[in-house]
């Protein structure tokens, strides 16, 4: 790999690009005094009913794969990435009637396994395997939940990445499915009543055939459905048909006694909480928290004191406990406030174990019930820990732990001695200690410190620019934490550096952190983002003309916004299942949620600052433009694809340049849970063979890490 300040596009295919034709509309309308143009919203119809979309489609995948197919490193990624997943992975077990659920991969199975273990060192039992569902291994196992007694199991369905979900039982002893069966299942908890009899959910209504895809998920409502029966018998348990934008999220207390019912409206956290008696005397549900302006998250209880964490008058999180029977107004805090961010809490073991955020890094600090300060759990090093669940009466919890360069490893943890064991350790293909993990903190365009990890090979000559590739999101509250990545690592073994930039508008911060990202501070996103880039460059860790982009969903809406507005910064872009038309997004499916980080396309103060960033429609014809590579999936019912189709279209009829400008369609795939391990090698070898050649980065059959 050279060192080199002159364009990188030596390695990419010359020819001109002859893109496929798409038919531009003359569709002109007046948002609040200015004229928008939306000429390609005939690429908003679903791919499944429109066939001039789906023709669209296969001619835009015809043109991308015979630009892939000429680049020299994708089969060397896809060949690396293969050994690099074939690895035995675990899930974090649960624990239930003296039964261990998990889940477990031999490394190149489409789809995760559920297995069950008699005791802690019991023989495992393949309870499900999902890999024999379809033929493209595009079905997957979703969520799933033991009883109370580890004798049934819940499982959901989730078939071709969709966010639809079909609820299923199992008989653990015997292995045989149950004929209980619930449909239009969608951003559901499934929670078993403790007796067994039968388990909670929520839903919407089912939506007309040719909508299923698109329609606004409205009218969520939870149910109760015992087993032994048809669907249509459900009994439904907490609905607000007067406000039908409210989700309805269910959990069953510790203690079995209390249903606890979240309404949200978006994608803030600002719930009420509505706790409904499961008792023989089925009182009136108690409307415990209302008004949507706090977090109330449910910790736990013992008898009537449950334990929330709460961002009422602390930002970055605290614990309180209150009596269920008093007001919430009344409640005890039992954690305070700290300087890092508290991310989630337990009640294991009669200890509280809370996991924080520091710098974006985990800590687990562990506590009694009154809140005094226990000590620390030991974790492996700096990286993200997450699990911690399990009974309050019952000291054994299990947690994961990764890092950038260091694959899950699955641990037990005993609340009451403080010991740790590893239950589950990878054997992988690589080295962890030839790779250098590094975290640094640069000043953004108005002086905020953003934080920054940095992964590379530690033989990589420090005095020279590199390939790079940075990653972002900022967005929904979402943190960013270290974690591992075969993907990631295949494009660092070759010498490629790989930055993560931890914006404004996720979590890692707390509420403000969160707030100054999002509505009218979206642009703050942005600049942190540039500013990132602009760091690695004076570093000297890589130049403009070595710099790549990427971003999922949120992310995928970062990149195209800042590729608009800076273009000149970066020499490939890599915009993924983006939120690209910002005038719209509030229309499809899940869209509405996410009004609560983007505004009202609808109100003349958000539509302004909406307009101004939207990605669609701020492409600058006339400018030189990176090599796009844009990617989603025809059957995305999170973002749908049309937000990537129009972006991609209006790309390809503007003058931006030479670089090529093209779009990845995957198919049965959705927003990107469930996906196939094969599909996934084949999407991340075509991406990182994309930007390598418009990097410089230098391909090699055997990377020096493994040599």
């Amino acid at each position: 790999m050279s060192d080199t300040s002159s364009p990188a596009a030596s390695q990419a295919p010359r020819a001109t690009l002859a893109y496929p034709v798409s038919e531009r509309q003359e569709i002109v309308e007046d948002h609040f005094g200015t004229a928008v143009a939306d000429p390609y919203r005939w690429l908003e119809e679903d791919v499944r009913v429109s066939p001039k979309v789906r023709q669209w489609v296969s001619e835009q995948n015809a043109l991308t794969e015979s630009y892939l197919a000429a680049l020299p490193g994708r089969a060397a990624f896809a060949r690396r990435m293969t050994e690099l997943f074939s690895y035995e992975r675990f899930g974090v077990p649960e624990k239930k009637g003296g039964r261990y659920f998990y889940s477990r991969n031999t490394g190149l199975q489409n789809q995760n396994v559920l297995y069950v273990r008699e005791g802690l060192d019991g023989a495992p039992k393949m309870l499900i395997d999902p890999n024999t569902w379809s033929a493209d291994g595009a079905t997957a196992l979703a969520e799933w939940a033991p009883s109370e007694d580890g004798k049934r199991l819940l499982y959901s369905v989730q078939e071709g990445g969709t966010d639809w979900r079909i609820v299923k039982v199992l008989d653990v002893d015997s292995g045989t499915i149950l004929p209980d069966e619930v449909h239009w299942v969608k951003f559901s908890n499934i929670a078993w009543a403790k007796d067994g009899s039968g388990f909670f959910y929520s839903r919407v209504p089912e939506p007309k055939a040719e909508q299923q895809f698109q329609s606004l998920n409205e009218n969520h409502a939870v149910y109760f459905h015992a087993l032994g029966t048809a669907q249509t018998q459900d009994r439904l348990v907490f609905a607000q048909p007067d406000r039908p934008k409210l989700s309805n999220v269910v959990q069953v207390s510790d203690d079995g006694q209390w249903l606890i019912v979240t309404s949200s409206e978006g994608t803030d956290d600002r719930y009420e909480i509505t706790l409904i008696g499961l008792g023989a005397s089925h009182a009136a549900p108690l409307r415990f928290v209302t008004g949507l302006e706090n977090n109330w998250s449910y910790v736990g209880n013992l008898g009537d004191t449950f334990y929330w964490i709460t961002n009422k008058d602390a930002p970055r999180l605290r614990i309180v406990a209150t009596d269920i029977r008093r007001p919430v107004s009344e409640a005890r805090e039992i954690v305070g406030e700290d300087r890092s961010t508290l991310e989630g809490a337990s009640l294991v073991g009669g200890r509280l174990i809370a996991s924080y955020l520091t710098d974006a890094r985990t800590e687990v600090r562990t506590f009694t019930p009154d809140g005094k300060r226990l000590g620390e759990v030991a974790l492996p090093g700096i990286g993200t820990a997450a699990g911690f669940s399990g009974e309050v009466d019952d000291a054994e919890t299990f947690f994961a732990f990764s890092t950038y360069n260091v694959p899950t490893t699955i641990y037990r943890y005993d609340a009451e001695s403080g010991r740790i064991a590893a239950w589950a350790e990878p054997k992988v293909a690589f080295d962890p200690n030839d790779f250098a993990v590094e975290q640094r903190f640069y000043r953004s365009k108005d002086g905020t410190r953003i934080p920054l990890f940095l992964v590379r090979r530690k033989d990589l000559d420090p005095a020279k620019r590199h390939p790079t590739l940075l990653y972002g999101y900022g967005g929904f509250n979402v943190s960013l934490t270290p974690s591992f990545s075969s993907t990631n690592l295949a494009w660092v073994e070759q010498g490629g550096v790989y930055a993560v930039a931890i914006l404004r508008g996720g979590g890692e911060y707390g509420k403000a952190w969160h707030d100054a990202g999002r509505l009218a501070n979206k642009q703050n996103v942005f600049d942190d983002f540039i500013a990132a880039a602009e760091y690695l460059v004076e570093e000297k860790v890589t130049s403009p003309q070595q710099l790549a982009i990427y971003g999922r969903s949120n992310g995928g809406l970062l990149v195209g916004a800042v590729v608009n507005q800076r273009p000149d910064l970066f020499a490939a872009a890599l915009p993924a299942v983006g939120v690209m038309d910002m005038l719209r997004f509030d229309r499809w499916t899940a869209g509405r949620y996410w009004v609560d980080d983007y505004g009202h396309p609808d109100r003349a103060a958000d539509f302004r600052i909406l307009r101004a960033y939207s990605p669609y429609h701020n492409i600058r014809s006339g400018t030189r433009y990176p090599a796009i590579l844009a990617t989603t999936a025809d059957t995305d019912d999170r973002v749908v694809p049309g937000h990537s189709f129009k972006y991609a279209a209006a790309l390809q009829a503007a003058e931006t340049g030479d670089a090529p400008k093209l779009i990845r369609i995957e198919t049965r795939a959705g927003h990107g849970s469930g996906k196939p391990t094969e599909k996934v090698i084949e999407e991340y070898a075509d991406m990182w063979a994309f930007i390598a050649a418009h990097t410089g980065l230098e391909v090699e059959a055997a990377p020096a890490a493994r040599r």
